[in-house]
């Protein structure tokens, strides 16, 4: 289990944030990483979502990976495996992104270790939406 990141971090990325970049995003509805994407606009987030095999998600094009994204990156969140999570989060700082959250369940050393060396705020083994909950928040404007 990791150590449960600062509260003030993730209330701070969240308030910073208004667009999230979801790698792993689904077309299942049935799955949290849909799920998840679908409710954080609801309250205001532009989600863009990365899936290699998708073109349309919650109304937005999907890029096949982060590098594909046409626009700077703010917020990355991350439902893939925590085996995966370093060498997304490595594309991640190669692709400009600036913050990092990775979702409950997800942790890394190595990629807590990329984001600390790039400089870039991170979360790990969170789920945006709880936290959504918990601070009463909607999107920054």
């Amino acid at each position: 289990m990791s150590a449960m990141p600062d509260v003030t971090e993730t209330e701070r990325m969240m308030r910073t944030y208004r667009t999230i970049t979801v790698v792993g995003a689904s077309r299942d509805p049935r799955k949290e990483a849909h799920a998840i994407p679908v409710q954080m606009q609801r309250h205001g987030w532009r989600i863009i979502p990365v899936n290699p095999y998708a073109d349309v998600l919650f109304g937005e094009n999907v890029y096949r990976t982060l590098a594909d994204v046409p626009e700077p990156l703010g917020l990355v969140d991350v439902f893939r495996p925590s085996e995966d999570a370093a060498e997304i989060v490595r594309q991640a700082v190669d692709a400009g992104a600036r913050a990092v959250w990775l979702q409950l369940g997800i942790v890394s050393a190595r990629a807590r270790a990329i984001a600390e060396t790039a400089g870039i705020a991170y979360v790990e083994d969170r789920c945006l939406a709880i936290e959504r909950a918990r601070f009463e928040l909607d999107a920054p404007r």
